[in-house]
């Protein structure tokens, strides 16, 4: 394909099973998150966490001060996602294609080309609403990026998704931010509170654990997988920054954060027939 970004139908994996939620009314609900994440992540580089100068342009507003804790969360995500992508890029030399599913008003795409760590193509996966094309089979190095996406279809239609990939793509990464420990009661009220907002989690089942999150890639034909909440990628993160974004804002309890990064996590799956070095990737 000749562009280099598109917005691609999904429904090729999962035709008429509408996976994202069963009503007009439940698909506006998991919308609606795109702009919860967006407005969040401008308050929170507005607050110098990082670097955005294309945000603005899609979010207006940074809406009402968001709480330390969810900043510092937005910082872990961003970071996290970006180290794991660089990583990949360096090891294809961006002899590849990158694959964000559920994009929504993710900047990245603006960023590489900045930093001139551009793959060969870049797509982007959302609803059929905003579709321009449908995925082709391309056989180049290629990643797929889901924040939050996953965990709104069921496990089955997950499940097909990634083993799709996995049978189409023979050298690629798979880069998944999404909820684990659900099972617990902070897990709970964080259904709950998404469930009032008539917003259904279908894939909660497979955010059980680290464990259960790197199932679904081991059982789908994924050459390696690693999971890690996002305390320990806080953790693990340049600390000079660290300690510069936490020098941003004052932040009375370190347990919410602790709490709420111990709730979310990134999980990075590899197929690597080209034998490129991609399965060293980490943190």
């Amino acid at each position: 394909m000749s562009l280099r970004v598109a917005t691609l139908l999904i429904s090729k994996f999962m035709a008429s099973k509408q996976p994202f939620a069963d009503s007009d009314t439940a698909d506006e609900a998991v919308r609606s998150t795109c702009d919860d994440a967006s407005i969040c992540k401008r308050f929170a580089s507005s607050k110098g966490y990082w670097t955005d100068p294309y945000l603005q342009y899609f979010v207006r507003q940074t809406g009402e001060r968001k709480a330390p804790e969810i900043n510092r969360g937005y910082y872990g995500r961003v970071k996290g996602v970006y180290h794991l992508l660089d990583a990949f890029l360096k090891k294809t030399q961006c002899d590849c294609q990158v694959v964000n599913l559920g994009a929504g008003l993710d900047t990245t795409f603006w960023r590489l080309k900045d930093e001139n760590i551009m793959p060969k193509k870049y797509f982007e996966v959302d609803f059929p609403m905003i579709v321009a094309r449908k995925i082709h089979h391309i056989k180049l190095p290629t990643l797929f990026m889901s924040e939050c996406v996953l965990v709104y279809i069921t496990p089955e239609q997950s499940s097909k998704l990634v083993h799709w990939i996995a049978d189409t793509f023979p050298t690629a990464m798979f880069i998944n931010y999404e909820q684990v420990n659900m099972d617990d009661r902070f897990g709970q009220i964080m259904i709950e509170n998404l469930q009032r907002r008539q917003c259904n989690l279908a894939g909660v089942d497979l955010c059980q654990s680290l464990d259960s999150q790197k199932e679904r890639f081991l059982t789908t034909g994924w050459e390696s997988v690693n999971a890690l909440d996002m305390m320990t990628v806080y953790s693990m993160l340049p600390q000079e920054d660290v300690a510069r974004i936490e020098r941003l804002e004052f932040l009375d309890e370190k347990e919410l954060l602790q709490q709420l990064l111990q709730h979310y996590c990134i999980c990075w799956a590899v197929k690597d027939k080209l034998n490129l070095g991609i399965s060293q990737i980490g943190f």
